[in-house]
């Protein structure tokens, strides 16, 4: 167990000298700051262009924003919060590969599997902070300016976001014992996200797959209701343990 704690550690001081830690910080708290501005300033920036879109021929009428259209801004901009986690992260195994620094702690005596276990605990919990950092920034400006209970099934909605990042999580990881670059993990994780979202357009499998997950504004919008979301929450949580029980394996067998 110290030894595990002791990587763990390792892992986090890496995070922050390598500055990724801070990175992710400052973007989950501009995305989380930006959802409610976008939300803001929305009539003011229609009012500016009135006269222009006027002389168009187009009439803009008043447009009353509310804290949903903060949170539909929160889930359109998410995609781009993991986006960018992933490309930052997705050289957590693979640098050391090719500095052959693991080399060196498994000769000291660290097992193998607590490599995969500390790697996956440092990205989950940063994942975690940074998500629920971002979402705790709009919930209380929206709270300040508007009403947060226009939103239905909003805690269910974020939740579900937060799953679907855990379950690229374990996408990267599989594929970070896999690969011998950060290419090969972005492409292996980035394969596997992208024929979710094309199965997903089938509207007979969508309910089965993940990435039904990263679409909350059904929920918000009270458009469909919350067992709807059940199958693919089980199926994600599932997928997500066997993704990194398969690590595990793979990454003992692999040759460093």
């Amino acid at each position: 167990m110290k030894s595990l704690l002791a990587f763990i550690k390792k892992e986090t001081m890496e995070q922050f000298r390598s500055g990724r830690l801070m990175i992710l910080g400052i973007l989950f708290v501009l995305l989380g700051v930006m959802n409610p501005a976008v939300a803001k300033i929305t009539p003011w920036l229609l009012e500016i262009l009135a006269d222009s879109l006027a002389e168009s021929g187009m009439t803009v009428t008043p447009v009353t924003v509310s804290a949903m259209d903060s949170w539909v801004q929160f889930f359109k901009n998410m995609p781009l919060g993991l986006i960018v986690f992933v490309l930052l992260q997705s050289s957590i195994f693979t640098k050391e590969y090719q500095s052959g620094t693991l080399v060196l702690s498994l000769t000291k005596g660290l097992e193998r599997f607590k490599v995969v276990v500390s790697k996956t605990v440092v990205l989950t919990v940063l994942w975690t902070v940074g998500y629920w950092l971002c979402f705790g920034i709009t919930y209380g400006y929206n709270a300040y300016f508007w009403d947060n209970s226009v939103a239905q099934n909003l805690i269910l909605s974020v939740v579900c976001w937060w799953l679907f990042g855990v379950c690229v999580i374990s996408l990267m990881i599989l594929f970070s014992t896999i690969a011998n670059s950060n290419t090969g993990v972005l492409v292996g994780t980035g394969s596997v996200v992208l024929a979710s979202y094309l199965l997903g357009l089938l509207s007979k499998i969508s309910k089965y797959l993940p990435t039904l997950l990263a679409n909350g504004n059904p929920l918000i919008y009270g458009v469909v209701e919350a067992k709807t979301y059940i199958l693919a929450i089980l199926i994600t949580v599932v997928a997500s343990l066997i993704c990194f029980a398969v690590s595990i394996p793979i990454f003992n067998k692999k040759q460093l």
